[in-house]
């Protein structure tokens, strides 16, 4: 309905506009619904953890598993709801996005609009002007009239009115113009108006419906593990706590045999009196070599290792106990797998498994839970249980001459835990293993972390950019490791890939090797320069470049070629190879240096083309991102950390 002074199109346009402000509300809204729903499960998680530390002792400690198992789930149907408030804030975002775009596509085509609703007010205004000027000038020369005015007065006055007249007639007829324009852009304008705000509305409604079909999804999830529970509940009978009291806590089901009464020995008496060896540790005597006990452990590695358990020879004058209180010594002895068949075990595998067992302890009890066998390692549920995390860094680069302006530059990495394959045991047979949680540090230079969303949570509210907190699905996890081991049961250890990453780059100066190469190419020869230098505040550690090998293709029908340092010419492929020692600050000139080669052609001249280098780098990454475990229930038994080149090349 258009408004007496024609300003309905103002009042359309700014309806218009707020449609932005109730989008970014919902927005917010749904943002503050994720909090408070991961709030909750933060809560809940750690009501868990509070009933991991009840009392295992007594006849009713089985129950506790049943409520941990349960507040776990619950934490993770709300957990779940977490991440589909954040997807369905995104779709709101974009949405938003596309809100914007339109607004501003209307905006220019209103505009005509406009034009016309500020065209119709000006006329009205001055037609309303016109109009009481032409009254008052009519007014004034009847007045004159009556009054008995000389005749040049009463004209003078009719030729303002006339005037007047003319003026107001003119508006009269500029104002239809006006009007029937501005009806008319009015009516393609409302429409506009209209259609935006039915799509905008059916749009809101659609995800305010995704909003409350999760919620709903949670309820039902919810309503599943309570049911769960009280099942869980109602099995958890009488007879089968005191069943499992007696299978944890008894001391075995056979009877004490008959003892019969036996006639005296002599002989076997008179040399029971002598001094004899014994199996337990007391006074130390000779030690011989027979008398120690070994096992040997397959290590995921390939090495072996070697547990040699130390007999004391100990004398006694009298009593048979043996005495279990004083300390057995195992002497660890590392046998690495021998080369055969090219399986080559490299000598930083080894130093990484001395460096991870190296200062290992091991007593009776922790076995004179290692197998015997084939399996590397069988864990206690109550130990804590050890992992490994790689992360692993691809460095991709493009160098045009010597310009550095010119580098562009990519690194991602991915990052990998391992997990030993006596955990499947422990994980399968424990319904609520303890929740694996980490913090991943000197995450600065992360401009984007993607997780592996059906097993990694993270916490959205973070604030602190240095740092990033994540837990795992312990219930996904143990299918996934599950599944692992069926299809491939003889491994040693399993690999869970749980997040990648994009690192922010900063041009060159985020290159670990910076290239220029130069070409001159006559009919006759080519002559090729490769400057390189290495950087190592591309680092947060500097390490070592290794294998560095840098591929030339060179055209023109290449005869002979002279190169410094020395390089391989491949005249299959039309490519020379050059393979150089380990590139660090330790080198000569501090990792700087030039490859030099000229060529001899036939079918000159060559085309400069584009070079190919590759390397790779142990025990640092580009990005300086670390891992630390939080809480109890796991260690960290080993760190690996390397980056290498992707698509590393340079052009001139």
């Amino acid at each position: 309905k258009q408004h007496e002074k024609n300003n309905g199109f103002d009042v359309l346009y700014h309806n218009m506009k707020h449609g932005q402000i109730s989008t970014k509300e919902l927005s917010d809204f749904i943002r503050e619904r994720a909090i408070v729903e991961d709030t909750y499960a933060k809560s809940m998680t750690k009501l868990s953890r509070s009933a991991s530390n009840f009392s295992q002792l007594g006849t009713f400690a089985p129950v506790w598993d049943v409520f941990k198992t349960s507040t776990d789930k619950l934490a993770s149907c709300h957990l779940e709801l977490v991440r589909k408030l954040q997807e369905l804030i995104k779709e709101v975002q974009k949405y938003a996005d596309e809100q914007a775009k339109a607004h501003k596509k209307t905006k220019e085509e209103v505009a005509a609009t406009l034009e016309a609703v500020q065209n119709i007010q000006s006329i009205s205004q001055a037609l309303q002007k016109s109009k009481e000027n032409y009254n008052a000038k009519t007014v004034e020369q009847e007045r004159l009239r009556k009054e008995g005015a000389t005749q040049k007065d009463v004209d003078k006055a009719g030729v303002k009115a006339k005037k007047a007249t003319e003026v107001y007639r003119s508006y009269v007829e500029k104002y239809a113009t006006a009007k029937a324009e501005f009806e008319q852009k009015m009516a393609e304008t409302t429409q506009k108006f209209q259609d935006i705000e039915e799509s905008h509305i059916l749009h809101m409604k659609e995800i305010i419906q995704l909003y409350s079909q999760y919620i709903e999804e949670t309820h039902v999830q919810i309503g599943v593990v309570h049911q769960e529970f009280v099942n869980n509940m109602e099995n958890t009978t009488v007879e089968s706590l005191i069943q499992k009291l007696a299978e944890s806590k008894g001391t075995g089901k056979d009877r004490p045999g008959p003892i019969e009464f036996e006639e005296c020995n002599i002989a076997f008496a008179t040399e029971g009196a002598k001094p004899r060896k014994r199996k337990g540790f007391g006074i130390p005597g000779r030690r011989k070599e027979k008398d120690t006990d070994s096992i040997n452990l397959l290590w995921p590695t390939g090495s072996l290792i070697h547990l040699k358990h130390a007999k004391d020879n100990s004398f006694y004058s009298s009593s048979d106990s043996d005495d279990d209180d004083e300390p057995r010594k195992f002497h660890v002895e590392i046998k690495p797998v021998q080369p055969n068949n090219g399986n080559h075990q490299t000598r930083s595998s080894i130093d990484e498994l001395k460096a991870s067992i190296g200062n290992i302890t091991l007593s009776p009890s922790a076995l004179v839970w290692i197998s015997r066998g084939p399996s590397p390692i069988t864990l206690a549920s109550q130990d804590s249980l050890p992992i490994a995390v790689a992360f692993t860094e691809s460095v991709n680069a493009y160098f045009k001459g010597a310009d550095p302006a010119k580098c562009i530059v990519k690194i991602t990495g991915d990052m990998t835990l391992s997990f030993p394959s006596g955990i499947i045991k422990i994980f399968t047979s424990n319904p609520s293993p303890a929740v694996l949680s980490f913090k991943l540090k000197n995450t600065n230079k992360l401009e984007q972390i993607l997780p592996n969303q059906q097993i990694l949570y993270s916490d959205p509210s973070q604030s602190d950019s240095s740092t990033k907190d994540f837990w795992l699905n312990m219930q996904n996890l143990t299918a996934y490791l599950r599944k692992a081991s069926e299809q491939n049961p003889a491994a040693s250890y399993y690999n869970v890939d749980i997040l990648k990453y994009q690192v922010a780059s900063n041009g060159i100066q985020s290159t670990p090797l910076n290239l220029a190469v130069y070409w001159k190419c006559s009919p006759g020869t080519t002559d090729l320069r490769v400057d390189y230098r290495y950087n190592p505040e591309s680092m947060l550690s500097p390490s070592p470049l290794c294998n560095v090998q840098v591929l030339v293709p060179v055209d023109g029908g290449v005869t002979n070629m002279q190169s410094l340092p020395p390089a391989v010419w491949n005249s299959e492929q039309n490519k020379s190879l050059w393979k150089l020692s380990d590139i660090s600050e330790k080198s000569e000139n501090e990792g700087s240096g030039s490859l030099r080669a000229k060529f001899d052609l036939s079918e000159g001249p060559s085309n400069p083309a584009t070079l190919a280098v590759q390397f790779l780098s142990e025990g640092s990454t580009l990005s300086g991102v670390d891992l630390e475990l939080v809480g109890t229930g796991y260690r960290l038994s080993l760190v690996k950390k390397r980056f290498a080149t992707g698509r590393y090349m340079a052009d001139c």
